[in-house]
């Protein structure tokens, strides 16, 4: 039995939220305007520029769809408490080209922090390294870039712990053995490639029984992601589960099980949200979730971008006003550890 990860991942401790539909743009805009704390942020800074108001400027993957959505939620909250500018502003599509579009924009806006979801960690570069030669402060959030291009990386969990603990999931399911498929977000985006390597040596050091088939990119598309998981149905008929490693892929998964008849019979299990998964865990067509909760990875983000505009560094252990502790290791930020949602528990959370 290699369930030890498993025991020891089950009491993870945080919460969280993440999407399935939903794909919107907006146009470039400042959405809040922070004023009620300028006063005392003031009173707490003595040279001119940490007297200024601050704008700081989230860019995720993609705009629209739920995960991001609560990201903003947390950020918009951080922006009122701290007394700063946030806008809030992501591609269409999950593109890099599109991203680098919306940072070239903000630059133009002289922005003090630009904070990005990176869709892609080098392609980036350069036009990162433009908003630091303007003198405008990079970090990342949720998906990181080489480290040349930024001051730190906000992560949400321990990228091992997170790949060891899914794949735990679903060898606990099918008894650590059978074939199994991943479905992932962009092929590019390095948090969820981070997640895929780890499940990759757990599924080496503990599981030789259990044998990966197919890991296919989706690009965050719902309708992209539900006609993948049909072909993986179709493809492999010993199939024994799927792991969705981007919020968008277990949903479609579990649809897609559950239209092909074989619910219970092919284990869903990986990274989204109570909220969209809970008519999926309650009827059996999935049967793990794991999460963080995005709207404190949106206010720790505005939180720590906020104190390196002030020249303050993350520290490991640091106390995060409405967080609690943070991890920092190296140039990295662990915001915390996960919880999941079983039938169990789901109906606990609304989210």
């Amino acid at each position: 039995m290699k369930i030890k990860y498993f025991l020891f991942a089950i009491i993870f401790l945080t919460l969280c939220g993440c999407g399935f539909f939903g794909n919107e743009s907006s146009k470039y805009e400042i959405i809040y305007n922070g004023e009620a704390n300028n006063h005392k942020q003031a009173a707490k800074n003595n040279t001119t520029k940490k007297n200024e108001q601050y704008t700081i400027a989230l860019v995720p993957k993609i705009e629209g769809i739920p995960y991001f959505k609560a990201v903003k939620e947390g950020a918009l909250e951080a922006g009122r408490d701290i007394g700063v500018n946030i806008i809030y502003k992501g591609p269409s599509s999950a593109s890099w080209l599109e991203q680098a579009l919306v940072i070239e924009e903000l630059i133009e806006e002289n922005v003090d922090c630009i904070a990005v979801a990176a869709d892609d960690p080098l392609k980036l570069g350069g036009v990162l390294q433009k908003a630091s030669n303007r003198g405008i402060k990079v970090i990342t959030w949720d998906a990181d870039t080489d480290p040349e291009f930024r001051s730190f990386f906000i992560n949400m969990v321990d990228p091992e712990i997170l790949g060891r603990h899914v794949l735990d999931l679903l060898a606990w399911e099918v008894n650590e053995q059978g074939e199994y498929a991943i479905m992932t977000g962009s092929s590019t985006a390095a948090n969820l490639n981070e997640w895929i390597k780890w499940i990759g040596i757990h599924k080496m050091e503990n599981y030789p029984q259990m044998k990966l088939v197919e890991v296919v990119p989706t690009n965050e598309d719902p309708h992209k992601a539900y006609m993948a998981a049909q072909n993986l149905l179709e493809k492999h008929p010993n199939l024994k589960g799927i792991i969705g490693v981007s919020t968008l892929n277990p949903p479609a998964a579990a649809q897609a099980v559950k239209d092909a008849g074989k619910t219970g019979e092919i284990k869903v299990v990986g990274v989204s949200s109570p909220s969209q998964m809970k008519a999926f865990l309650l009827e059996g067509d999935a049967q793990w979730i794991t999460l963080w909760s995005p709207q404190k990875l949106g206010y720790l983000t505005v939180s720590l971008a906020h104190n390196l505009l002030n020249d303050e560094m993350p520290y490991d252990g640091q106390q995060v006003p409405n967080i609690g502790a943070i991890k920092f290791d190296g140039d990295m930020v662990i915001m915390g550890r996960p919880i999941d949602f079983t039938k169990e528990n789901v109906d606990q959370y609304d989210f």
